[in-house]
């Protein structure tokens, strides 16, 4: 997919990982409509897109992804002012064992309900043009942590849920790429939360462990992130792939055995 005047929407967009892939796409001449929480933290991130890009290719909608039907709203928003959808990036996330239900609704809920909403502007069922929807899960889905069961829960499903759904859109001649993108720990505010008990609850207790892995695994930059999920959105051949993305072996691809019986 040439990406010129292409239109993204980015949850979690403003900060981190969101923020970094909204540039990649901006860089390369695409439209992108930056979804996030935070209202001041997403008007920073407009600002600073607006100097670097110019004032027309980005807007900043503020939302919880929680919440149905504002999503919805984010999405009809994006088609009203752009005119299209083409890339969908379900990158809203959190880490709180304490607070588990909201981590399911944020980092699986809100993907599969994203991943729907997508479809409907997208799709060629629907009689859209097609497009590409990345969801992003995690190296927890591989290296599952006993520190955050939930999190972990939750990235195991993404995957899962973006691999059947690739499947779903082949049957159904969608005509939109799904791929779910994991990686490994990422230099964002995500990963301050393992120090305070208000997010890890009783699991607080081994945030020395979890930092332990960190020095052992290494900590990304977001950029190499943003990089991965241009690769599949520019390659048309990756429809139902999970990349992982790790410091010792940079961008790669996990490998499933062929289903038998």
């Amino acid at each position: 997919m040439a990406l010129c005047e292409k239109v993204a929407l980015v949850t979690g967009g403003a900060q981190g990982i969101g923020k970094s892939v909204a540039e990649a796409l901006l860089r390369n001449k695409a439209k992108v409509a930056v979804v996030d929480l935070n209202h001041l933290v997403g008007e920073k991130c407009k600002k600073d897109l607006d100097q670097e890009f110019g004032e027309e290719n980005c807007i900043f909608i503020q939302c919880d992804v929680t919440q149905r039907e504002k999503l919805r709203g984010a999405f009809e928003r994006t088609v009203e002012h752009f005119g299209r959808l083409d890339i969908v990036i379900n990158n809203a996330g959190i880490n709180n064992e304490k607070n588990w239900e909201k981590t399911i609704e944020v980092n699986l809920t809100s993907v599969i309900q994203g991943t729907y909403f997508a479809l409907d502007h997208m799709s060629k069922e629907h009689g859209k043009e097609g497009g590409v929807i990345i969801n992003v899960s995690s190296m927890a889905a591989f290296l599952h942590s006993a520190h955050q069961p939930v999190y972990t829960a939750t990235k195991y499903g993404v995957i899962g849920f973006s691999r059947a759904m690739a499947d779903a859109a082949i049957v159904g001649n969608y005509g939109v790429r799904i791929n779910a993108v994991c990686p490994a720990f990422v230099d964002t505010t995500l990963l301050q939360t393992i120090e305070q008990e208000d997010y890890m609850g009783k699991y607080v207790k081994f945030k020395d462990e979890i930092k332990q892995r960190m020095d052992k695994f290494g900590v990304l930059k977001p950029a190499l992130i943003a990089e991965g999920m241009l690769k599949i959105v520019m390659d048309s051949n990756l429809h139902g792939a999970v990349m992982k993305i790790t410091c010792s072996k940079g961008i790669h691809y996990h490998t499933y055995e062929p289903a038998s019986a």
